[in-house]
Parts: C-alpha cells; structure tokens; sequence
C-alpha cells in the first residue's frame, strides 16, 4: 500500500501555492527573486500575487510565477477584465519542459477554461500564441506576458518578443485560464494574493 500511494504521488502533478508576501523589497518562491514592483510600459506595477509549480511529489521544481498590475485585486473577475497594464512571469527551474508539452499544455487549458464559443471563435490565436511557444525551457528562461489596454497581449519568450495578439478578448482568455473559477485552484489563489 506503501509503495502504491508513493507511485501515485510522484506520478501526480502538484501545484503549490507560494507563501504570503513578505515585508522586503522581493518575494522568493523556489530560489527565485520577485521585486514587490516593476515598471512596465511606463507605468508602476504592483505584485498582486505569487505560487509555483511543483512535479513528482515536489522532487521536480518547475517553475515560479508572478502577476503584477497597476491595481492589485483578489478579485478574479477584476484581474479578468480590468483596463489596466498586467504583467506575468514565469522562471523556469527545470529542463523537462519541453516545448511541444507546452504548446499542447496552452492549447488544452486555453479549451478548458474558456466558453467553448468563445475558444472557437479566437481558435487561430490561441494556436498562434501556441506557436510562439518554440523551444524546450531550462533553469534561468523565463516566458513573460505584457498586456496593454487598447493594444494586446505581447509574449516575450526566452528573451525574445514574438509577437502582439491584438485587442481584449485573447488577454481575457488568457487571465481566465490562470485565475478563472476553472483555473488550478493553489495556482488560482497564489496568483490572487490569497
């Protein structure tokens, strides 16, 4: 039975949320630093909240994650919807993370937290953001989004920009499969400062 219940937690994914903020200038979750604020497009962004992802029981660190915007908020619909500058990234700890689970892992929770209509509809940018996705990650790579009301959606890849999916729906989308009702829970309440 032993043996049965360790297989099966390190078979399972588990996602962790990170501790609560703390009262210095970063916040650390899994060896990586996130500054409490960042300029991005001229504009003071605050961190609104932090967790990790963790495999195999934990024996696989494989990534931290932070959410900046203008105007922190617990509140998912706000983080959803708001007009303001919102910024995520993500460090990479591990090099299992290959890039075609990536893209296949994008597309699948795009479908999954999204109206069904509404994954229809924006199906070729879904799969172009999917695209972009091109090269397996490693320790120290980082995939970054910038969202700017009135423009877009920019991913940054490894340092690289590759590209803008206009307007306020695909952004929409895309806070709705990290902190939207059918998000991962720990990753849900990590990202909303709970």
């Amino acid at each position: 039975m032993k043996g049965r219940m360790l297989f099966l937690a390190l078979a399972m994914m588990a996602m962790v949320a990170a501790p609560a903020l703390a009262e210095t200038g970063t916040v650390e979750v899994l060896g990586v630093q996130f500054p409490k604020e960042k300029v991005i497009e001229g504009k003071t962004l605050h961190l609104n909240g932090v967790s990790k992802l963790e495999a195999a029981g934990g024996l696989v660190k494989v990534y931290a994650v932070a959410l900046y915007m203008e105007k922190p908020s617990h509140d998912p619909e706000t983080v959803i919807t708001s007009q303001q500058v919102k910024h995520t990234v993500t460090h990479y700890l591990t090099d299992k993370a290959k890039a075609e689970a990536l893209q296949k892992g994008f597309i699948k929770a795009m479908g999954e937290n999204n109206p069904q209509a509404l994954v229809d509809a924006n199906r070729q940018d879904i799969e172009k953001y999917a695209a972009w996705i091109d090269k397996d990650m490693a320790p120290g790579l980082t995939s970054e989004t910038v969202y700017v009301p009135g423009k877009g959606l920019t991913l940054t890849y490894q340092g690289q920009v590759k590209g803008t999916i206009a307007g306020d729906t695909f952004a929409q989308m895309y806070y709705r499969y990290m902190v939207g009702e059918k998000a991962n829970e720990a990753i849900r309440k990590g990202l909303l400062g709970q």
